[in-house]
């Protein structure tokens, strides 16, 4: 089978006689990671959070699975990523190496949403799931997930067919899987991943009154104290073992796409761009500092037109003094005329 990608490009073929290989790469924060999902199979998961940056270790890792598993790369059917937000510098190593394994595999990247891909780590949880990652200058990325029961999204799911089927008869093999695959629990998005403070958030989640919040990510830490002082309804952290970003999440995640979406999931190597959410500090520096100099020229255009209106006034008030002396002089001369002619 031909696989197309967006904009009807292609990539290689895949046989459709095994299930869909995929390469996961998770670089959006502090950890290093990448699995190998093989259909259903969970071949091989590493992560790692240590000093080493991901330019250091995320290659190497993945060269140790490969050696591991006895695979060769050009049976990977896509590539799966963490495409943000995150560190900056973690998110375009990731992209650039996820592009870079694209291009030469010939092979499509599916990039999954950094913050869905935390959430996922709670599969199933009747608590709403808040994760939380550290942005700097009292911000998080952040947005709340919520999992719904198998059985109320087959049903929603059902519905909707239904009314575009217009009462068209079912039954096939097909639908019978399609109906088996929606009873699984499902991630419903409460809060698309956002950037803002924990305040922001903290306040969202009260005005929501969930039963119970379970945080999770690198942002745990850096604000479990101020968590203590907003939150007005119950909440937990998640464990060690489910507390930080995971490539195999990324993967069951690029998988799903896959399942529900096909090659609409799709994005060519060269067309993928991190999602960012906001500015980096050298972006923020660069367009302050263009702001300052745009405010300076304003201030110095401003000032320039009030000198020259200054001027401009200043000689039209000299122009109507002198005309007003001549005058005076002129008729002071007129009245000594008119006194020398009576004489």
């Amino acid at each position: 089978m031909i696989i197309c990608g967006p904009k009807g490009s292609t990539v290689r073929n895949r046989k459709e006689d095994r299930e869909m290989k995929i390469l996961a790469i998770e670089a959006s924060g502090l950890v290093a990671g990448c699995a190998v999902l093989d259909g259903e199979i969970l071949s091989a998961d590493y992560n790692i959070q240590h000093k080493k940056t991901h330019s250091q270790s995320l290659v190497p890792m993945m060269d140790e699975v490969r050696t591991m598993l006895g695979m060769e790369l050009d049976t990977v059917d896509a590539i799966a990523l963490s495409g943000g937000p995150g560190s900056f510098t973690g998110l375009r190593i990731g992209a650039a190496t996820a592009k870079g394994l694209g291009l030469a595999l010939n092979a499509p990247l599916i990039p999954v949403p950094t913050v869905d891909a935390i959430a996922y780590n709670l599969y199933g949880t009747d608590a709403l799931v808040c994760p939380l990652m550290d942005a700097r200058r009292q911000q998080t990325y952040t947005g709340l997930f919520r999992w719904e029961s198998g059985d109320a999204a087959a049903g929603a799911v059902q519905s909707a067919e239904a009314a575009e089927a217009d009462g068209a008869g079912a039954g096939s093999s097909n639908d019978s899987a399609q109906e088996s695959f929606l009873k699984e629990p499902r991630m419903i998005t409460v809060l698309p991943q956002c950037a803002v403070s924990i305040d922001e958030i903290a306040e969202k989640i009260n005005e929501l009154r969930p039963e119970k919040v379970i945080f999770l990510g690198d942002g745990v830490p850096v604000f479990r104290e101020r968590l203590k002082e907003l939150m007005r309804v119950p909440y937990s952290f998640a464990p060690a073992h489910l507390a930080r970003q995971r490539a195999a999440a990324v993967a069951a995640l690029a998988m799903q796409k896959w399942n529900e979406q096909g090659e609409a999931c799709f994005v060519l190597a060269d067309d993928f761009r991190p999602e960012y959410l906001r500015l980096s500090q050298a972006e923020r520096e660069r367009a302050a500092a263009e702001a300052r100099e745009k405010a300076a020229a304003e201030e110095k255009a401003v000032a320039k037109q009030s000198a020259a209106t200054e001027a401009e006034e200043k000689g039209a008030a000299e122009q109507s003094a002198t005309g007003e002396a001549v005058g005076s002089e002129g008729h002071a001369t007129a009245s000594e005329a008119a006194g020398t002619s009576q004489s």
